[in-house]
């Protein structure tokens, strides 16, 4: 394994100013998978590169994996497979028992924050050994002591009239996010004691893994949430969210569209699709919960507000209350009568478009795989927590997380152009502190010269 960094360290990151926002700055691989011994640096910009089988997509599975415990997840929800993890070499040894060990180190105010753990995998799931340091001080040291237990003993610094405080915690949860309900704070020891544990779970937690998938993105969907999930499967319902939250932002991502993409391009934009709630072109009213009247051919009497208007049929589907005359535009058949109004109105279903200019518009349903990856990826990077399905820490302001996107084959589909106007993307989202990328390519030669940069080259040796 080489590295290969575009540009020197940034100012700032000397031990004599420490970053005010904590991220994870090395992955470490103690024996995981087909890795060992492997430590991988993480800057702003960080793309890991090699063939197939080299280990990539392992390295991010277990970055991934960490950012989940940090989270609170289970130890089984944060590894799915956990035989999968185990060197393909380790022998069990006479309790016929195997695991993996991986950690990281985060930065931020506290300084650089070691974290490192050891999973049993057979015969059972658990973790045998945590160790939080700081500055060669061991903060939080756990071990298993009794198998038959489902805990492990743990051992804390205080400083205080005992050097340490001891307890048990439970063997499927990550110690380190569970520090700020057992610590106390009151001696100057417990309080180095949350910083750091809080440090290394802010950075941890603010992970949001990224893999677009073209097929998916083709189709309209329902209005929802309006955060972007894993497989950008909903792009079109965050496009009706963030067009109009932020002008400057969404500028900003046209202008990086227009760079990527075949043709003019004036707007993204989402729009209602045409018979997306099975009622026409038009958007529906929004659906209540009671019945409604529907409206008939020519002019009749009262209608309810819950009805669809289309040129086919239409349908009462809401509570409504009567309003004056109605005009049908087909038949249509009511479901009864009932009071009420409605809350609110909007379509169905949208789907999203590129503006050509000109009242031309072009759905991304006729994109090519390569446009949508590259669209998709450029919509993370000028987006955010709030906008991406991801579990910040409410506690923090958002002004001192930084988000990481971690991306496995960010190469993917994308043409030369794609993949240079991306990086350079990333690379400014990076210079500003609030978004890192962590992506994994087959071949890192046209990212030379990029600046902020860093290139892990690794072989198919594994380390």
């Amino acid at each position: 394994m080489t590295v290969s960094p575009s540009l020197p360290v940034r100012p700032g990151a000397d031990a004599g100013v420490r970053p005010e926002r904590p991220s994870v700055t090395e992955l470490r691989l103690s024996a995981f998978a087909g890795h060992r011994n492997a430590a991988f640096p993480l800057g702003p910009l960080t793309l890991l590169a090699g063939p197939s089988g080299s280990g990539k997509t392992t390295a991010l599975r277990a970055y991934e994996a960490l950012a989940r415990l940090g989270g609170g997840a289970r130890l089984d929800e944060a590894f799915p497979d956990p035989h999968g993890c185990v060197p393909e070499q380790a022998r069990p040894d006479a309790q016929s028992r195997r695991g993996f060990r991986l950690g990281c180190t985060a930065d931020g105010p506290e300084g650089p924050i070691r974290l490192d753990i050891a999973v049993q995998a057979e015969p059972e799931l658990r973790i045998v050994g945590e160790r939080l340091t700081s500055g060669g001080l061991t903060l939080l040291e756990t071990a298993l002591v009794d198998p038959s237990r489902p805990v492990v003993q743990a051992a804390w610094h205080t400083a205080g009239a005992s050097p340490v405080t001891r307890g048990p915690l439970p063997d499927d949860l990550l110690g380190t996010a569970l520090l700020p309900l057992r610590v106390a704070g009151k001696t100057d020891g417990q309080r180095r004691v949350l910083a750091a544990a809080e440090q290394m779970v802010v950075a941890l937690r603010s992970v949001f893994a990224c893999d677009p998938r073209p097929r998916r993105m083709r189709a309209a969907v329902p209005l929802g949430s309006g955060r972007l999930l894993r497989g950008c499967d909903n792009l079109a319902d965050v496009l009706w969210r963030t067009r109009t939250e932020c002008g400057r932002r969404h500028a900003q991502l046209v202008a990086a569209v227009r760079d990527g993409c075949v043709g003019p391009v004036a707007d993204l934009l989402s729009e209602p699709a045409p018979g997306g709630n099975g009622q026409g072109d038009a958007p529906r009213a929004a659906r209540g919960v009671g019945p409604g009247v529907g409206h008939g051919g020519s002019h009749g009497g009262s209608h309810g507000v819950g009805h669809g208007r289309g040129r086919g049929s239409g349908h009462g589907n809401g509570p409504g209350h009567g309003n004056g005359p109605g005009h049908g535009n087909g038949p249509g058949q009511g479901n009864g009568t009932g009071a009420g109004h409605m809350l609110g109105a909007g379509p169905g279903l949208v789907r999203a478009v590129l503006d050509r200019g000109d009242g031309i518009r072009t759905p991304l349903a006729l994109l090519g795989d390569g446009e949508l990856r590259y669209l998709a990826l450029a919509l993370v990077l000028f987006t955010g927590p709030g906008v991406l399905e991801v579990d910040p820490v409410a506690e923090v302001p958002a002004a001192l997380q930084t988000l990481t996107v971690v991306a496995d084959g960010l190469d993917r589909c994308l043409d030369p152009r794609q993949r240079a106007q991306l990086l350079g993307v990333a690379a400014r989202m990076g210079e500003r502190g609030h978004i890192r990328l962590v992506g994994a390519v087959n071949d890192a030669s046209w990212t030379a010269g990029v600046p902020g940069a860093t290139v892990v080259h690794l072989n198919r040796e594994r380390s």
